[in-house]
């Protein structure tokens, strides 16, 4: 079960589950990519702004989104790994 994000805990990267819990316009659930959260906005006390990129049924990017939504109905899908993936270079020829 996907767990509440808790004030102060999102971090870029992380991946959130948006349903009618953060807000109604959420009556179709989306999940998105955290980009930051955007302090310098004014809001009622336990919502907050989200930049974020919509992502689509394959894990992509489809649409960058700026959201308002209610801290306690943000659900965490997973965070951001911090584990570096490395390239290798082969020679042909």
């Amino acid at each position: 079960m996907p767990n509440e994000v808790r004030c102060g805990a999102l971090r870029a990267g992380d991946v959130v589950l948006l349903t009618t819990a953060a807000s109604v316009q959420f009556s179709r659930p989306i999940v998105v990519r955290v980009i930051r959260e955007l302090p310098d906005r004014h809001t009622y006390d336990g919502w907050l702004w989200l930049d974020a990129y919509e992502l689509g049924r394959k894990g992509g990017a489809v649409a960058r989104r700026e959201l308002f939504v209610m801290r306690g109905g943000v659900r965490l899908e997973a965070r951001r790994s911090t584990a570096v993936s490395h390239r290798t270079t082969v020679a042909v020829g």
